[in-house]
């Protein structure tokens, strides 16, 4: 009988321990996620593009509600040029909202398309303290593009997807949600949430990151359903949409393995897929980047000039003002926000161009 006892107390002391041990992952599992992807984040003010920079580039601004009714901020772009279609956009992570692809829309906005760009939870002028997760990409385009479709604010015109990075896999996903987009052009995307984890937590915890990436996992669908589990296949089987997808093959932000590799090894010989990638263009490739490394160049100069310590906490708001003051008299507005690879960006509106005039004129046909 003692022998008996002192088992079931043994199993019970175990049982415990297990649920502790079990317990501490899950908790040290959504604080690393948390420090890594719930952050809130502002473009560099510095660096800001406004709408003056594009010649006879216009918007006006909306506001709209995201899943748990923060308002998200958008803003539609458009030139004199008439529009056959709408790009709607999804921007990257960490760098703040959609300013920084202002460009892209400019370009967009030029050829054909009026294009509505939008910050997501948690970045610029968008409501949230932080961005949560990286579902939450999804969750936004999937409202954004419910916002175009039923606002009645919008021109009734065939919607294409525009993303990178972080866009680039909200934008594949969301054709689970949105199977009438007509055209998708993703950017250094990658498939899950779970793989950009994985892909970061290995840089600092090598293969560590496995014993903590089931409760990721867990800890994503429990906040955010079957968004999280969601992928950007998902998007792809649900959906009979043009795809384009881009990624250089030496990207160490968003490995082309998450991405790239998985989507070509199914869809290589699929007509609706067009595949495109570069050897050593990294996770950004959209400009030519002969004045910026200029710019930095001269700024890293200037920086030697300083006689004061600018890594030191209290001289941190000091150095704030003289970088901005610095940024301000010497950057080349001109050069620096209109740098886009004119090539790349005709090859994306031919791509979209294809599949609306393809729309276009069968609808044409049927009236007739």
């Amino acid at each position: 009988m003692k022998t008996k006892s002192k088992r079931k107390i043994l199993i019970i002391v175990l049982s415990i321990v297990m649920v502790l041990l079990i317990a501490g992952d899950w908790a040290l599992s959504v604080i690393i996620y948390n420090e890594n992807f719930n952050q809130r984040f502002e473009s560099d003010e510095a660096f800001i593009r406004r709408v003056e920079d594009f010649d006879g580039l216009q918007r006006t601004k909306y506001e709209f509600a995201s899943n748990k009714g923060q308002k998200l901020t958008g803003y539609l772009y458009t030139t004199e040029e008439k529009p056959h279609g709408i790009v709607v956009m999804a921007h990257g992570f960490g760098g703040g909202g959609h300013n920084s692809y202002m460009d892209c829309a400019n370009y967009f906005a030029h050829h054909g398309y009026c294009v509505f760009a939008y910050d997501a939870t948690g970045n610029d002028e968008s409501e949230g303290e932080g961005v949560g997760g990286l579902p939450q990409g999804v969750i936004d385009l999937d409202y954004a593009i419910t916002f175009v479709e039923e606002s009645g604010n919008f021109p009734d015109l065939p919607i294409v997807l525009f993303g990178h990075s972080w866009g680039g896999y909200s934008v594949c996903s969301v054709l689970t949600y949105h199977p009438e987009v007509k055209a998708v052009i993703a950017c250094s995307g990658f498939n899950s949430s779970s793989d950009m984890f994985e892909a970061e937590g290995k840089k600092q915890a090598g293969n560590g990151i496995y014993l903590i990436l089931p409760f990721v996992k867990l800890h994503e669908r429990m906040k955010y359903g079957g968004y999280a589990s969601n992928t950007a296949m998902d998007g792809f089987s649900e959906s009979d949409a043009a795809i384009m997808i881009l990624h250089s093959l030496d990207d160490e932000v968003v490995p082309a393995k998450y991405g790239y590799d998985i989507y070509y090894e199914k869809y290589k010989d699929d007509s609706r897929f067009r595949f495109i990638h570069f050897q050593d263009k990294g996770h950004n490739y959209f400009n030519d980047e002969t004045y910026r490394d200029e710019f930095n160049a001269e700024f890293d100069k200037w920086l030697e000039t300083l006689d004061y310590d600018y890594n030191v906490s209290e001289n941190k708001e000091r150095f704030s003002k003289d970088r901005a003051d610095y940024i301000h008299k010497n950057l080349d507005r001109e050069k620096r926000f209109n740098s886009l690879d004119l090539e790349l960006f005709g090859d994306f509106v031919g791509f979209y161009d294809e599949k609306i005039h393809g729309v276009i004129k069968s609808e044409e046909a049927f009236e007739k």
